[in-house]
């Protein structure tokens, strides 16, 4: 057995801590996946995902990580040579990008610096020249910088003119946590993963896919067979998968959406703005510096700025072993440079107030 403390305060922008409804449920007994009992399962997560997404499209359930989802999302709208609009401005940005690539996509970029948010007019600008884009690649929530993209302003820009290419939208920190409407922002595919807002373990992926995304699959020609939306769409009418499902995970899933369905869609998004304005509250207090521009600060991680003389390594790792406080640190060019604390979930303020305690005794010890 692995000996992980109950006490542990995990504080990274996934995976999230697991409400106890949620262990509960993993633990049931294992089912076939073709039985009834797994079908009725499956159709009231596929309904509480619609309700949670705000839309009345189809939404898969994936045994994924949320870049499968993303690589799904790809795959099942794009052909070969299709010029795609790419904003990035963190890690997972970027990563959308090359996944588009990959599969031979040809890549309008579009960058913005790490800790600012995507503006909408230079997305419009840059479809106005760049009119044969098919499709424009949106991270709503990059949680590298901690900053939450104006979505819906964006999607706006993009649906403008009367032949609009596909909005695809990566919102596997967002969704579940942050205010966001996909019938009522056209967005015709969204993606996002389970170990985020959604408060169960990493390895199931939900992708919510519009008619004009159902469209495009229809002319896509970039190769897929796992990830290939047509076998799920055919296997959804049945309230069944294509290929073996994460069973538990579904179970873990029902539970989840029970207690947000309990708690109200507008009721989670108050509390992640309340819980992120008492972090970077609290965060300001202790006389640290914020990374991402405030206007767009992120509602489900807060990215800080190390003081020059802080080893963040050392730091994490003293928080780890002394007060089992788990904090996340840079990516790529923001390596040692910040430490990100996540607020998504399953959170409220105290396991907040706790985590940062830590922080400043440590800083304090230096």
């Amino acid at each position: 057995m692995f000996n992980i403390p109950d006490d542990l305060n995990l504080r990274i922008p996934g995976p999230t801590p697991l409400p106890a409804e949620v262990r509960e449920a993993l633990a049931q007994p294992m089912m076939s996946h073709r039985s009834r009992t797994f079908g009725a399962i499956h159709a009231e997560v596929a309904e509480g995902l619609r309700e949670m997404l705000r839309t009345t499209n189809d939404v898969f359930v994936l045994t994924a990580s949320g870049t499968g989802a993303m690589e799904a999302a790809v795959v099942n709208t794009l052909s070969p040579g299709d010029s795609v609009l790419s904003a990035a401005g963190g890690k997972f940005g970027e990563r959308f990008r090359t996944i588009a690539s990959a599969y031979g996509a040809d890549i309008v970029p579009l960058d913005h610096t790490w800790g600012t948010a995507a503006a909408p007019d230079d997305i419009g600008a840059a479809l106005d020249e760049h009119p044969d884009v098919r499709a424009v690649l949106v991270t709503h929530n990059e949680t590298s910088t901690g900053v939450t993209n104006p979505l819906r302003d964006i999607a706006s820009v993009v649906k403008a003119n009367n032949t609009p290419p596909l909005l695809i939208v990566d919102a596997i920190s967002s969704a579940g946590c942050i205010e966001l409407e996909v019938d009522a922002w056209n967005i015709d595919v969204l993606v996002t993963g389970s170990q985020k807002g959604w408060m169960i373990p990493p390895g199931l992926a939900y992708i919510a896919f519009s008619d004009a995304a159902w469209a495009a699959h229809a002319q896509a020609t970039m190769p897929r067979f796992y990830f290939d939306l047509t076998a799920a769409k055919k296997k959804l009418l049945a309230n069944q998968t294509p290929w073996t499902p994460a069973v538990n995970l579904f179970y873990g899933l029902t539970a989840a959406l029970r207690l947000m369905r309990q708690e109200g869609v507008d009721n989670i998004w108050s509390r992640h703005q309340r819980v992120a304005d008492h972090t970077r509250q609290r965060v300001q207090e202790m006389e640290l510096e914020l990374f991402a521009t405030p206007q767009y600060a992120s509602n489900t991680v807060t990215a800080v700025q190390a003081p020059a003389d802080l080893d963040v390594a050392e730091l994490r790792r003293r928080l780890a072993e002394k007060h089992r406080v788990i904090l996340s640190g840079g990516h790529g060019p923001l390596k040692g440079k910040i430490f990100r604390i996540g607020h998504l979930g399953n959170v409220s303020e105290p396991a907040i107030d706790a985590a940062l305690a830590a922080v400043a005794e440590e800083l304090a010890e230096r």
